[in-house]
């Protein structure tokens, strides 16, 4: 056994995430992680190398208020619009998060050291909007590793396509479809051919697809249970993987096309599928299955604090358990599918309550935010 070899079997979890060509993202978010250091303290200890945030991890940093007090009374005090604060608020957390993160990101050429911001989840079905304001996010966080996250909705595609072709580094969003997954890699693909007529350095564009996990089998599970048999029960806990197994199958062969290449002889970087969603719902289930189950070269996998803390005590990283499963995938979609479960109709449901979730969830921290301008307005007079 050489030094590296033995070092790589006694690393940590995560450390062998890492080598295994896996970045570990932090789902989660707020001014206090910030300010009290925990997350340079993540990113030293805990092999933390990007961040994502959503309208809900907002919605619990912002509306408990903590953190943001000062910034909430000189916001009341100049009178401006709920939507204007709750963007200032969200931007300058990622403006601060970008800066503790730019090491990373220098150190790995713009492939880490991301934070993803997403655009008004209100705007999920409206292209020009989203358009819009993708364009003004990046310039409000104005720093060089933001990602700005636009949903994977019909309206969102030629969205994708639009900001990625304006040099703009995206986040893709609320992935579970293997359709729309295609669909998702052909826009940002459209997007680099933009940027290269643009005269863009196609070096300085970088894009990761979200597919959602979890509620996968949170959907497909309940369905299987309600059916009750044997067979149907065998086959619990498998769709998610399946799913997303299939969905690294696809990237290979989109990232492996002519299309791709002659973009890639431009220096383009691919667009690295993204876990996400890896939280266990079913407490049957291993809390590192979405993680010790997703292990392969060039994906993210980004995770809330538990699951990186449950990866880091007892993960079990074993090497790719990705590429080897393609066939087994398709038997197991292939068979819920046959006991009259349809994915089509699963996958539609799935992405729609996910835009309404992120809806829902932005407009309590709206609500919460006015609430709080209201009466700090009162104080200031």
């Amino acid at each position: 056994m050489t030094d590296v070899t033995e070092a790589i079997a006694t690393a940590g979890a995560l450390e062998r995430l890492a080598h295994e060509g896996v970045s570990v993202w932090l789902d989660d978010l707020s001014r206090g992680r910030i300010a009290s250091g925990n997350l340079t303290e993540l990113i030293e200890s805990k092999n933390v190398v990007g961040v994502t945030t959503n309208p809900s991890i907002f919605q619990a940093a912002i509306g408990s208020g903590a953190g943001y007090e000062e910034q909430l009374t000189d916001l009341a005090v100049r009178g401006v619009t709920v939507d204007e604060a709750v963007r200032m608020m969200t931007t300058a957390d990622v403006r601060a998060a970008s800066d503790i993160l730019h090491s990373v990101y220098t150190a790995s050429e713009g492939r880490d050291g991301r934070v993803s911001i997403e655009v008004d989840p209100r705007l999920a079905h409206a292209t020009e909007a989203t358009i819009a304001e993708a364009k003004q996010l990046a310039w409000l966080v104005d720093r060089p590793n933001v990602m700005i996250k636009i949903p994977a909705t019909k309206a969102g595609l030629p969205a994708i396509t639009e900001v990625v072709g304006l040099g703009i580094s995206v986040n893709v969003t609320l992935i579970f479809s293997l359709e729309r997954y295609r669909e998702v890699m052909a826009a940002y693909l459209a997007g680099l051919e933009k940027a290269r007529e643009r005269g863009i350095d196609l070096a300085t564009i970088h894009s990761v697809a979200s597919f959602f996990v979890s509620r996968v089998d949170s959907e497909i599970d309940k369905r299987l249970t309600a059916l009750g048999t044997d067979e149907a029960l065998a086959l619990k806990g498998r769709a998610a993987l399946a799913n997303a197994r299939l969905a690294y199958e696809a990237y290979e062969e989109v990232f492996g096309s002519e299309r791709w290449l002659a973009l890639a002889a431009r220096k383009a970087n691919r667009q690295r599928p993204l876990w996400a969603s890896t939280g266990v719902k079913d407490p049957a289930y291993k809390d590192t299955l979405y993680v010790d189950e997703l292990v392969a070269p060039g994906t993210v996998n980004t995770m809330p604090e538990a699951t990186l803390n449950a990866v880091a005590d007892h993960g079990e990283i074993t090497g790719d358990t990705v590429t080897g499963g393609y066939a087994q995938a398709r038997a197991d979609l292939d068979a819920v599918g046959k006991l009259g479960i349809s994915y089509d109709e699963i996958v539609q449901q799935l992405e729609d309550e996910g835009v309404a979730k992120f809806e829902a969830a932005w407009q309590d921290l709206l609500d919460a935010v006015a609430k709080s301008l209201e009466n700090k307005g009162v104080d200031a007079r």
